[in-house]
């Protein structure tokens, strides 16, 4: 959407107290929906970590290695843990 409505919450999680309350994100796309619990927040500049680049994590150290950036580079500690063979979605505004 270009009005900037269908990511605008995203902004919130940057937020702790928002997380806390809100630790799960709906996603509902062409009639598949999920639901997925914020495993990191942050703010990157997509040359320095270009994570809207990675779409199939198939080894597990590589799925370990992304993992373990994002949750370093977290506004906070989220307590959500992924394994490898999770499911993982990357929203961004």
């Amino acid at each position: 959407m270009k009005s900037g409505k269908m990511f605008c919450a995203l902004e919130s999680c940057k937020d702790a107290d928002f997380w806390r309350e809100h630790p799960f994100i709906h996603f509902d796309a062409s009639a598949r929906f999920g639901v997925y619990e914020i495993l990191a927040v942050f703010k990157a500049n997509s040359a320095d970590f270009p994570y809207h680049e990675i779409v199939n994590l198939d080894d597990e150290a590589e799925f370990e290695e992304f993992v373990s950036h994002c949750k370093a580079i977290s506004f906070y500690d989220a307590v959500a843990i992924a394994v490898y063979g999770d499911k993982l979605i990357t929203l961004s505004i």
